[in-house]
């Protein structure tokens, strides 16, 4: 891909400050039935490199780990439908529990689209996340 082209990939952000401690938010980012629960079936492992798929109702994503830094950063790459994305989560801990911050970037200017369901998308999704959090019992 040309430089040009590089600089017109735009980018999906979903920030949220959430009461929880990072290692409550880390369960549900990184254990499969949790990760169901919000976001899709998967067969996910928290490993680099590690290949997994997500599936929803309307298809499967294609996902390998990249990044992995417990508690902190967790970074993988998205693939469904023509698009060829990076989903990276960070946690930072604040006075109320902790910052999460996720970023899907590798969206083609033609991919409006796509652009479009994932703003949608992970705003839902940080919903359920949410849920998916209250309902978890404190890691003793």
């Amino acid at each position: 891909m040309n430089a040009s082209a590089q600089q017109q990939l735009r980018t999906v952000t979903v920030e949220r400050e959430f009461a929880h401690p990072p290692e409550k938010i880390w369960r549900a980012l990184t254990q499969p039935h949790l990760i169901e629960a919000w976001l899709m079936k998967n067969n996910f492992v928290p490993a680099v490199h590690q290949r997994f798929t997500l599936t929803g109702d309307w298809g499967s994503v294609d996902c390998q780990v990249l990044e992995i830094e417990a508690q902190r950063s967790l970074s993988y790459t998205w693939a469904a439908m023509g698009l060829d994305s990076v989903v990276t989560w960070t946690l930072t801990p604040s006075g109320a529990g902790t910052h999460l911050r996720m970023e899907q970037s590798g969206f083609r200017p033609d991919q409006d689209q796509a652009f479009h369901g994932a703003q949608y998308g992970w705003n839902k999704f940080f919903g359920g996340l949410e849920q998916v959090l209250g309902g978890l019992e404190e890691a003793a």
